[in-house]
């Protein structure tokens, strides 16, 4: 689960919650191991900000971001629209917006 945030004039996001936040064969909490970068490695999934950038333009769009998806280690620019007051589609892209993948993230509730 990713919680969005705003960030001074900017809106991010971060993980917030793992339905597996520990490695199976270790115990402990499971890491970026999929980072390009080598030091970034050993950083928790769980507490990363993997949405950033992101500046609210109009009817309930958010341009401008980035989304990091540590499944693969790529970061791809990304636009976010609440299409309900609980769904936001998330649009990951390189280079134009036509070439890319949509998901759709609902909000849950606070318990």
């Amino acid at each position: 689960m990713v919680r969005i945030y705003k960030n001074g004039d900017k809106y991010q996001g971060k993980v917030v919650w793992l339905k597996e936040p520990n490695d199976p064969d270790t115990g402990k909490p499971k890491l970026d191991k999929n980072h390009p970068d080598a030091a970034s490695q050993k950083r928790a999934l769980l507490g990363l900000i993997n949405v950033w950038g992101f500046v609210y333009r109009d009817n309930n769009t958010w341009e401008e971001g980035n989304i990091y998806d540590p499944k693969n280690g790529n970061t791809y620019s990304c636009t976010m629209k609440l299409t309900s007051p609980n769904s936001l589609e998330v649009r990951g892209y390189i280079g134009v917006s036509l070439i890319g993948r949509t998901d759709n993230w609902t909000r849950q509730q606070a318990k």
